[in-house]
């Protein structure tokens, strides 16, 4: 049965943090306070290293929270951040060490997108929406499968 009080979450709460989601990503990663500058210079983040709890950093609206690695293992995130300028925010990236895993372009959905990887193993999709998604049908890779593939193992009749 769904939480009643997270279906009405989008109205004031006493359960989340004020200014915070219901979901806030965590990061968790050895030598955190190089991650939290990180994402200072690419992102602009808000927010200091706290070494002894987690460091909340403000990126546009939205709160990560990083963690220094030791209680708990380090953790990745693969994460959709939206930005005034994708270009820009890609070679700021870059230019802080992260390796570039798809450079910037126009995707048919209606962003222009570009993802990096940074030194800690997380992942980031940058993006910044240039327009409307096109009226045009899916490329064949994003539509559902309208037939089930056929198994490939057999199966054998029981006997009874």
């Amino acid at each position: 049965m769904p939480d009643k009080a997270l279906s009405q979450a989008g109205r004031a709460s006493t359960f989340v943090p004020k200014g915070w989601h219901t979901i806030t990503p965590r990061i968790v990663a050895r030598d955190a306070g190089r991650l939290v500058e990180f994402l200072r210079r690419v992102f602009g983040a808000t927010g200091e290293f706290r070494p002894a709890v987690p460091s909340e950093l403000r990126i546009g609206d939205s709160i990560v929270m990083i963690s220094e690695a030791g209680a708990r293992r380090p953790m990745t995130a693969f994460l959709y951040v939206y930005v005034s300028d994708t270009n820009r925010t890609y070679r700021r990236a870059l230019e802080a060490g992260a390796r570039s895993l798809e450079e910037p372009s126009d995707m048919f959905y209606g962003d222009r997108r570009c993802m990096l990887e940074d030194r800690w193993g997380n992942t980031w999709q940058i993006a910044t929406r240039t327009g409307a998604p096109p009226s045009r049908p899916l490329p064949p890779t994003t539509r559902a499968r309208k037939t089930r593939p056929k198994s490939k193992t057999r199966t054998r009749a029981i006997r009874g």
